[in-house]
């Protein structure tokens, strides 16, 4: 969703959709998808995976390209607050647990250092003012602000500036990405905020919860993701998946 900045105080950037809904209509909450990114794992331990691409055509997933490398958080994946049912069945995220949400999710506002960016996703250039702010305690957790407009408590303790290459000796992390709508507004405290696809710092390093991926892949995806095509990310362990994809009508694919 596009990021807007007001002169009145909010950057706002919501992550998630925390919506409970029954589980029958699972697969409805994104009947319009036509693009889904897939992101699978051996199991909830797994701090890599493989992401997949696909297009939605005459009501079939057909893949696109060839499945690459990613890397998830340091203690694998937990489920997440998304667009289904929130499930118990396994772990559930938490604010700091270092897991990447498990689930089907949104995919929000294209985010980078440049100016602009080669996406269909409305796109923010994020400046040094941006953070996201993961303080639970804050009423913007689970947001990115600009903190140049925005004044309230529990601002500064923050961890996540967007600009990282500012903030953090020159880390590259956040130059390009998107957001993965987990936990829409930080409806659910402690659920887990920040939640993005970007890039990774080095092949095989872990994230705090993110999913993080090669230059060049992440290129690719950005410059094929359609906000008009209502897009999906979907981030499952393998069993999980083969448990699921009947009911969440997902892809055929070989895990």
């Amino acid at each position: 969703m596009p990021i807007h900045r007001t002169a009145s105080a909010l950057l706002a950037l919501s992550l998630a959709a925390c919506t409970h809904f029954p589980a029958v209509s699972n697969a409805n909450r994104w009947a319009n998808a036509q693009q889904l990114v897939l992101v699978t794992a051996t199991d909830w331990n797994a701090t890599g995976g493989q992401l997949r691409r696909f297009d939605r055509n005459h009501g079939h997933w057909v893949q696109v390209g060839d499945a690459v490398p990613v890397m998830l958080g340091r203690t694998g994946s937990a489920w997440g607050i998304g667009l289904n049912a929130q499930r118990r069945d396994g772990p559930i995220k938490q604010e700091g647990d270092g897991k990447a949400p498990a689930g089907v999710f949104a995919i929000g506002t294209a985010f980078g250092y440049a100016a602009t960016a080669t996406t269909g996703l409305p796109y923010q250039a994020m400046t040094t003012n941006d953070w996201c702010i993961d303080v639970p305690a804050s009423n913007y957790y689970n947001r990115i602000i600009d903190r140049s407009l925005v004044k309230a408590p529990h601002l500064d303790e923050s961890s996540e500036p967007m600009r990282r290459d500012l903030h953090a000796d020159g880390d590259q992390r956040y130059r390009e990405g998107f957001v993965i709508e987990h936990n829409e507004g930080g409806v659910a405290k402690q659920g887990g905020s920040c939640i993005f696809a970007h890039l990774w710092k080095a092949p095989g390093e872990t994230t705090a919860g993110c999913t993080a991926m090669a230059p060049a892949s992440m290129d690719a995806l950005l410059a094929w993701l359609d906000a008009r095509r209502k897009p999906v990310f979907v981030l499952l362990p393998n069993a999980q998946y083969t448990a699921l994809k009947h009911d969440w009508n997902l892809p055929e694919v070989a895990l």
